[in-house]
């Protein structure tokens, strides 16, 4: 059996049908922030939609980076573990080690077309094996620990929707950090 080194992606969607507490927060907090920062390039107020201003306004792409000033507060609150994944006994432990914030789409008056998606990505994982719908992964780079035999605590991470393995490393050493990425 193949042990290798991956990061795992989770891409959490936040839109107007989002119920839960901290998803409503960082939905309404990210909406005002982009009605504030929109106008910087809307000076005229041509523009309604997060796509209009793309096509039309050079550098309008910086409001991804301006939107998610909004939401670092409310990330940091996860205490660095993925919202959403849970282990086999429902609880969150998958740590990320770093985010990407998108405007997926947004319009300056009806905040309910807001939708903005949060990219994380865990720290490397040694993926031991696939057991029927879930990835069982031990924390860190324990494959010289698992060769040798040794005891190695482990986590059944089952599959869902919008969880993907971002980056894998087949080779015990290289070059570099060895990771091919998508």
């Amino acid at each position: 059996m193949t042990k290798r080194l991956i990061r795992l992606g989770y891409r959490k969607v936040i839109n107007a049908a989002s119920a839960q507490a901290w998803d409503r927060q960082v939905f309404e907090d990210t909406h005002q922030e982009f009605y504030m920062q929109a106008q910087f390039y809307n000076q005229q107020g041509q523009y309604q939609t997060f796509s209009e201003l793309l096509t039309q306004v050079p550098q309008a792409d910086r409001l991804h980076y301006l939107v998610s000033t909004a939401a670092i507060g409310y990330i940091r609150q996860l205490q660095d573990l993925i919202p959403d994944v849970t282990n086999a006994y429902v609880k969150r432990c998958l740590p990320f080690q770093n985010f990407r914030f998108e405007i997926i789409h947004s319009h300056l008056q009806r905040k309910e077309e807001h939708a903005v998606a949060i990219y994380f990505y865990t720290e490397p994982l040694t993926w031991i094996d696939t057991v029927g719908a879930s990835l069982l992964i031990a924390y860190g780079d324990q494959r010289e620990a698992l060769t040798n035999g040794a005891e190695v605590e482990t986590d059944l991470i089952p599959l869902q929707p919008f969880l993907n393995i971002h980056s894998i490393q087949t080779h015990e050493h290289s070059g570099n950090d060895g990771f091919s990425r998508s």
